[in-house]
């Protein structure tokens, strides 16, 4: 006996994943809906490799009585406005979006990191999934944090345009052949040119001149793991299609040498450690594009400061920094709380 589970914004690049990753993994399914907005209502969206396509039902009109969890990725808005419908209905929603993360009665999850958080979910019977960027940093964290008490983070993350959906991609894909071809380069989704060219710019600005993707890093990590933890971030997009990469600078309060952290991270849930000194020895974007790992790359010690690491870490930001991490709730919620057969 399985689950019946809807994705809501199945149409996007994170839905179209999330129906991926479920095939994928096998999750347990008695039914699978995709649902969208009313102007995708009657397309087609593939389930996993087998050819089996869905036809997108309309959010405005779906009934969630009777679905057991619905996999949000419409962004914050049909969060606001459907979430508390589904969950009225009985459905756990599991929302992709920024807008549930910092309510004190639903839970911020990273399977890898606080498991479990997850039992409070029936205060709101919404959890929240982390922003992409937070989540691979904190399956980062997390083993270095038990080993030796983390002080203070200073992540430099370069964001690849899948971030901000298709549109960004179109936009990188397009810039870059305006330019290879001679035509004028346009800019509709970011604030300047995105090809070959880095923004230092992610959301809006808020009154300290951090960013929103920057303030959501320092507070999603110290709701995840730990509220003690200091940290400083600066986001920045990179004309790269997909995958994630950040450069992190930690400072502990015991001694850990970077012997020690690699030893940690190669047996942490959720890690690749690929970290050889020598040309090629890391792992860049594209290498980790359409895998579900976090890679760990470069761990050396920082003389700088008494117990600093400094690390990088990649990982494909649709899995991992969203549809992934879903599923992963998905699947910790049925083996705690909702257990069929």
């Amino acid at each position: 006996m399985g689950y019946r589970v809807a994705v809501v914004g199945a149409t996007g690049n994170v839905g179209r994943e999330m129906l991926a990753i479920l095939a994928e993994r096998e999750f347990p399914l008695d039914e699978v809906a995709a649902v969208a907005s009313s102007r995708s209502q009657g397309v087609e969206v593939e389930f996993g490799d087998s050819g089996k396509m869905l036809k997108c039902q309309s959010l405005e009109h779906f009934d969630f009585a009777g679905w057991d969890i619905a996999l949000f990725s419409a962004g914050s808005g049909p969060a606001k406005d459907y979430a508390p419908k589904a969950a009225a209905a009985g459905c756990v929603v599991i929302d992709n979006s920024s807008f549930y993360r910092m309510d004190p009665d639903v839970p911020l999850i990273v399977p890898e990191v606080n498991p479990d958080a997850i039992d409070g979910y029936k205060k709101r019977m919404i959890i929240a999934n982390p922003n992409c960027s937070t989540a691979q940093m904190v399956v980062a964290l997390k083993p270095l944090h038990d080993a030796a008490t983390i002080k203070r983070v200073v992540v430099s993350t370069y964001q690849s345009v899948s971030g901000a959906g298709k549109e960004g991609m179109d936009e990188l894909f397009e810039q870059s052949r305006a330019i290879f071809v001679g035509d004028s380069v346009i800019t509709r989704k970011f604030t300047k040119q995105i090809a070959f060219n880095v923004i230092p710019h992610i959301d809006v600005f808020l009154d300290d001149g951090s960013t929103k993707e920057e303030w959501k890093m320092v507070v999603e990590t110290k709701k995840i793991l730990d509220p003690k933890i200091k940290i400083n971030a600066t986001c920045v997009r990179v004309p790269v299609f997909v995958g994630h990469s950040e450069a992190i600078n930690v400072e502990f309060e015991n001694e850990i040498s970077a012997q020690e952290a690699q030893d940690i991270l190669r047996e942490a849930p959720g890690i690749m450690l690929v970290d050889k000194r020598e040309d090629g020895g890391y792992v860049t974007p594209i290498e980790a594009a359409g895998d579900s790992a976090t890679y760990i790359s470069r761990v050396r010690e920082d003389p700088t400061v008494d117990n600093g690491l400094t690390l990088w870490c990649v990982s494909d930001n649709l899995r991992k920094g969203a549809a992934l991490n879903a599923v992963q709730i998905a699947e910790l919620l049925g083996r705690r709380h909702l257990k069929k057969g």
